[in-house]
């Protein structure tokens, strides 16, 4: 599994760092070690994975939607209203359907599966 990654994470952030469990388009799923108070949407980004996030995180677009595996979803933050009216805008949205730039990355999230969405691609 080949990763790129950028010089924005360095290698002393993974030490004992939460992990997410990133299937890409391809059906392929990426160990992706992360840093915790980012957003999950910066996590798949700077791993390289295929994610557009064209608003950076602003909730403003639908562009870094992902599906979360069932056993998550109620272990999760609800989604807030400005969140769901911005998945109205997704393709493929689904009752596990959220956010990545609305989730942050915390302790409690290690081992997080989640898949990317239609239509995120770069």
């Amino acid at each position: 599994m080949s990763r790129v990654r950028t010089a924005a994470i360095a290698d002393d952030a993974y030490e004992d760092a939460p992990v997410l469990l990133v299937t890409g388009r391809d059906g392929i799923e990426h160990r992706l070690p992360a840093v915790e108070g980012w957003r999950v949407m910066e996590v798949i980004r700077e791993w390289g994975l295929d994610i557009k996030a064209e608003c950076g995180g602003a909730c403003a677009c639908a562009t870094c939607h992902v599906h979360v595996d069932p056993q998550w979803a109620d272990r999760l933050p609800p989604p807030s209203e400005e969140e769901i009216d911005r998945l109205d805008e997704a393709f493929d949205v689904r009752e596990e359907s959220r956010l990545a730039c609305q989730l942050l990355v915390t302790a409690e999230i290690d081992g997080l599966r989640l898949r990317l969405a239609p239509g995120t691609e770069r």
